[in-house]
């Protein structure tokens, strides 16, 4: 999470952009990425540039020789307030947007519109000197930065669209464990966290990407695919991809609920927080998914899309709000059966309400199951999460409190699960008692509390003990009674 020194600076780079005329914060947003992507492609060239120079190997980098005044190393140090602006509006600017010029990555699809908005010189120049100076080293720096640009956004939470915490998105990560051959969908990606986390995962255990022609062209052109309706977060989602080393995801304009996605059957895995909140009407919504449960709530109708677009045997980690769980109406209880009857549900890990604070203080879930098509649940694993390792207030602070790497744990280790009773943390509950509880997956239902005997005195005692406070009372009434008397004499 970002906090102290950085906070500062981003905060300080933020007042830049408000104080110059460009106060919509998403627009803010936009502006900074760019600023952000010019600068980092320059790091990314001057850290290839420095490993083949070292194995003695020639490189052919992003900049040509002719363009070698685009980068930011370069022109930041130019002296003249104007010039620098001019580079950047003629020069920097259109030569990013040309990037990938085969017209097919998601880069060029959604850069082709982009207009570079810093209005002066003079204000292009101090948001250059903010961002040189930002320190981000790593890519986890990089990820709470984005996080708390996106915090930033005024409309943040509204239409059920809260961005999920980069700490949450790595759980369901590791507890997914992507392979070299999974084809990766977010239908509802946002600024593509979690794929980012998945690509992430996979260069931090699967080597053999790396070293194998088909599966390195696979991770760079077919493993990752995002969907979302609003094309200033598909620019930041395709910018934030390829500064992750993914050359060409498929990042694509698309209603993911509507007839226009016709994806069946095509992903091994499935990574996503979708929109919570509103409904559709049915004339706008795939029939398909209107089959598994007729609803025009849309938590719903994306679990049902998830089950669609899986292959036989995908995975999913998904979010949903506590709702889907316990909802009484004839179309939760379908979506919930068909889960328990028809697939694998893997588990279910209740988290507290503060997880997306400040956006919202809504209850949430994490479902995690397999497509069967064939039924295969037998018994369901629960976690009762308590804390996270921030405050579950609107501050998110660090506190020692994290249940996170024991959810990791105890999920790939269920063997020692089963013994587990049902006032612990976490515990398993058989596939007869799910449906006897009408497919109710809140862990509320089946958790027992243990209850300590507190003992009291008998009544006659507390009766003597409360006389004998009165009597005290009434004693220092009187002597008050007494002083004040004497002070009117």
């Amino acid at each position: 999470m970002i906090t102290g020194e950085l906070k500062n600076k981003v905060d300080k780079i933020w007042e830049v952009f408000w104080t110059g005329g460009i106060t919509n914060p998403l627009e803010v947003i936009e502006q900074f990425t760019y600023l952000l992507f010019i600068r980092q492609l320059d790091d990314v060239e001057t850290t290839k540039e420095h490993e083949a120079g070292f194995l003695g190997l020639e490189y052919q980098g992003i900049f040509p020789p002719d363009c070698q005044e685009y980068r930011w190393s370069r022109f930041k140090n130019l002296g003249d307030a104007q010039e620098i602006y001019n580079i950047v509006l003629n020069g920097v600017f259109p030569f990013i947007k040309s990037l990938h010029q085969d017209g097919d990555s998601a880069y060029s699809k959604y850069m082709g519109d982009a207009i570079f908005k810093v209005p002066t010189p003079a204000m292009l120049t101090k948001l250059i000197d903010g961002i040189d100076a930002l320190d981000l080293g790593d890519s986890d720096s990089k990820g709470d930065l984005y996080e708390y640009l996106l915090s930033k956004v005024a409309t943040a939470g509204t239409n059920g669209q809260f961005r999920t915490p980069r700490h949450i998105i790595k759980m369901m990560v590791e507890l997914v464990r992507p392979n070299p051959t999974d084809r990766i969908c977010d239908p509802a990606m946002g600024s593509a966290g979690f794929l980012v986390e998945a690509q992430t995962y996979l260069r931090e255990h699967e080597e053999k990407l790396f070293f194998d022609a088909e599966l390195n062209r696979h991770f760079h052109r077919e493993m990752f695919t995002g969907f979302d309706m609003d094309r200033t977060m598909l620019r930041i989602g395709a910018m934030n991809m390829l500064l992750h080393r993914v050359d060409n995801p498929v990042i694509e304009y698309r209603d993911s609920l509507s007839e226009q996605n016709t994806d069946s059957e095509k992903y091994t895995l499935v990574l996503a927080n979708p929109p919570f909140k509103g409904s559709l009407d049915y004339e706008g919504v795939s029939a398909d998914l209107l089959k598994v449960t007729r609803t025009k709530k849309t938590e719903l109708l994306f679990l049902a899309l998830f089950l669609r677009i899986l292959k036989s045997g995908g995975r999913a980690a998904v979010i949903v709000p506590d709702g889907v769980l316990f909802g009484s109406s004839k179309a939760h209880k379908q979506i919930r059966k068909e889960l328990v009857e028809n697939h694998k549900l893997e588990a279910v890990i209740s988290m507290p309400s503060g997880v997306f604070k400040p956006y919202a203080g809504v209850s949430t879930a994490i479902l995690v199951f397999t497509k069967t098509g064939a039924g295969g649940t037998e018994k369901v694993w629960f976690y009762d999460m308590k804390a996270d390792g921030l405050s579950l207030d609107d501050k998110r602070q660090p506190v020692q409190e994290n249940d996170i790497p024991d959810i990791i744990r105890r999920y790939h280790n269920q063997e020692e699960e089963s013994d587990r009773k049902r006032t612990e943390q976490s515990f398993f509950v058989d596939l007869a008692e799910i449906q006897e509880n009408d497919y109710d997956l809140s862990i509320n239902k089946y958790k027992e509390i243990e209850y300590e005997a507190v003992h009291y005195d008998p009544p006659l005692v507390i009766l003597d003990r409360i006389e004998k406070l009165e009597e005290e009372i009434q004693k220092g009434m009187a002597e008050l009674r007494k002083l004040l008397s004497e002070e009117q004499e």
